[in-house]
């Protein structure tokens, strides 16, 4: 599925391949923007076993998105019933755990993180069997709050995860559609 963002061009995702995507992940998961993303000193290999790890998962999938054609974000979709949120919240059918990050980039463009998002959330509500999205990002990271808030998200309550304190919110298929305007195709 692709989607077309006004004035900012196409995006669409691709799955990731942990190998032949890993160097261009490295540069990624380990520039100062990406502090939140936890793999700041990773090394190469270190960022082909993580996404190696993801490809075996049953319940946790990679994807290379792509910003007209070319690679310009990570988009990671998992089942929370069984990852990063278990015993953390009671998970309802038809959610889905979500997390992004825009590469890096010497020239920012206005709205292109947002249109990540929002294209991030339109590939994850075009499987009819998404109810809701869940995301959990660390409580400090402001910025990815108002994104998320852009989009249709609502904060729930913190919670301790292993690695961090979390912001569990959640976005509906609703509360997206009435977020950005118009209907899920």
């Amino acid at each position: 599925m692709s989607t077309t963002a006004p004035a900012l061009g196409t995006f669409s995702v691709r799955p990731l391949d942990p190998m032949a995507d890993a160097e261009l992940l490295h540069g990624w998961v380990t520039h100062p923007k990406a502090a939140f993303w936890m793999m700041q000193d990773a090394k190469l290999h270190d960022v082909e076993r993580e996404y190696m790890a993801i490809a075996a998962a049953e319940h946790h999938d990679a994807f290379i998105g792509l910003h007209d054609g070319e690679p310009a974000f990570l988009m990671e979709r998992y089942d929370p019933k069984y990852v990063e949120l278990v015993g953390l919240y009671e998970p309802e059918p038809g959610d889905v755990g979500m997390h992004f990050l825009v590469a890096p980039t010497e020239n920012p463009v206005h709205g292109f993180t947002r249109a990540v998002i929002t294209a991030v959330m339109r590939e994850l509500f075009a499987d009819p069997a998404t109810r809701r999205v869940v995301v959990e990002p660390d409580v400090s990271n402001k910025a990815v709050h108002a994104l998320n808030e852009a989009v249709g998200f609502v904060p729930e309550r913190e919670i301790d995860k292993p690695e961090k304190r979390a912001l569990l919110s959640f976005c509906t298929r609703e509360q997206f559609e009435a977020a950005v305007g118009g209907e899920v195709r």
